[in-house]
Order: structure tokens, then C-alpha cells, then sequence
């Protein structure tokens, strides 16, 4: 039987909602690299540029440079920008974990140091093997590390929202518990109403106490806090 070239991937979070996701082939993830090489060549060139003036110097700080952005760079985009190197933005891809969820530190670093041996022989050529036998794409090190690297689907979430009066959470909000929330909020139309309610309720702690309110006006008390969030106030 053959298989289709273009493959989506499912995940079940442990709230029981399925997520699918479409892993990124081989030509996306060279083009996404090719830029981030790009990147750390301009940057090398333009920093020995300024360091050639301080000599023996200088000649340490670029090869402590040059450790920095061949190890680090990925790490720090991938963590810093949701899962995503300014190659890999630029041309929808991120990096998550095969679960759905976010990307993590400890994964983080352990698909990038193990490019090391994507790379053996010469030019990726033990890491383009493995994801070219593959149906998700994933090198040595997506392997070890649990990870996967998707296209990002954009989500226009303002015109989705239902309508609610917007109030503010009981307390500040982390930004993972801020898309939670608006994320949520988003998929309100496709729930019953009783798992919107069953999803706010654990959302609870964070709306504000109101006199007289009924357990069942928990999901637009939620909606309120999601429309705030998203600075309708």
C-alpha cells in the first residue's frame, strides 16, 4: 500500500482532546536550516569585524561565539519564540512535542545536541535518511527527544469568540494560563454546553467571586475573563 507523502499526525492530551498536527518534510526543515545558517554566518562575520581589533582577544571571543551560536541558538529561539528559530517562522514551522504540547527545555536541548549525529557522516546524512523512512519526518534527535516539527496553523481567534461581557481574572495570568483561556474560548462553539461547563470549571479559581451566580453561568463568566484578555474592555 502506498503512502501519502503529505501525513497528519494525532495526539490525545490528557483531557482527552485530540489534537492533530502535519509534520514538516525534508525540503521545509533544509529551507527553515538554510536560513538560520544564514543568520549565524552574518552575525560571525559581523562580529569578527569588531573583534579583529582586539587581536589574540578577540580571536578567543569569536570562538566562544562560534560555540554559542552553533549550540545555542536553536535552543534559545526554540524556547524563547514557541518552539521556533527564525528559520523555522518564516516558514511556518515550530517545534512541539509529540503530545501536543509545548515545547520543553530538557527536549530542547537534547534534539540539538544530538545534531551531532544527525550530521555523521557529512551534511545531515544519518538525520535526512531517518526522516525521509519516516511518515513524520523526524531525525535522530526528534527521536530521542520526543519531538516534532509542524507546520503552525493561524488561528484568527477575535471573530470567534462568543459573545460575553468582559471582566477580569481574579488574579494575573501566566501566558500559558492566558492562551489556555483564550484558546478555550475559541473552541466554545464546537463544545456542548456541558463540557464548556465541565473545561470552566476547572477554570474556576480564576473568576471572580459573584454573589448569586449559578455554577452554569461559569462558561460566560470565563468567556468574560478570555474577551478581556483579549483587551475588549
Amino acid at each position: 500500500m502506498n503512502t501519502p507523502l503529505d501525513t497528519l499526525f494525532a495526539a490525545e492530551t490528557p483531557e482527552g482532546i485530540a489534537l492533530t498536527q502535519r509534520p514538516a518534510g525534508v525540503v521545509p526543515r533544509s529551507l527553515a536550516y538554510l536560513i538560520d545558517f544564514g543568520i549565524r554566518v552574518v552575525v560571525l562575520i559581523a562580529a569578527s569585524m569588531v573583534l579583529s581589533w582586539l587581536g589574540g582577544m578577540g580571536e578567543a571571543a569569536m570562538l566562544i561565539l562560534y560555540f554559542l551560536l552553533e549550540w545555542f541558538y536553536p535552543v534559545v529561539f526554540e524556547l524563547a519564540l514557541g518552539g521556533a528559530t527564525p528559520g523555522k517562522r518564516i516558514l511556518g514551522l515550530a517545534v512541539a512535542m509529540d503530545s501536543g504540547l509545548p515545547l520543553t527545555p530538557a527536549a530542547s536541548l537534547v534534539r540539538n545536541l544530538l545534531r551531532a549525529v544527525d550530521f555523521m557522516p557529512a551534511f545531515y546524512g544519518f538525520g535526512l535518511v531517518t526522516m525521509m523512512l519516516r511518515p513524520d519526518f523526524k531525525r535522530i534527535g526528534d527521536l530521542a527527544a520526543g519531538t516534532l516539527v509542524v507546520y503552525v496553523q493561524r488561528v484568527e481567534l477575535h471573530a470567534a469568540l462568543p459573545e460575553a461581557s468582559p471582566q477580569a481574572p481574579a488574579r494575573p495570568l501566566s501566558s500559558r494560563e492566558q492562551a489556555s483561556v483564550v484558546s478555550w474560548a475559541g473552541r466554545v462553539p464546537r463544545l456542548t454546553a456541558e463540557r464548556a461547563d465541565e473545561l470552566a470549571a476547572i477554570a474556576e479559581p480564576i473568576l471572580q467571586p459573584a454573589a448569586g451566580t449559578a455554577a452554569r453561568d461559569r462558561t460566560a463568566r470565563l468567556l468574560g475573563v478570555a474577551h478581556w484578555l483579549m483587551g475588549r474592555r
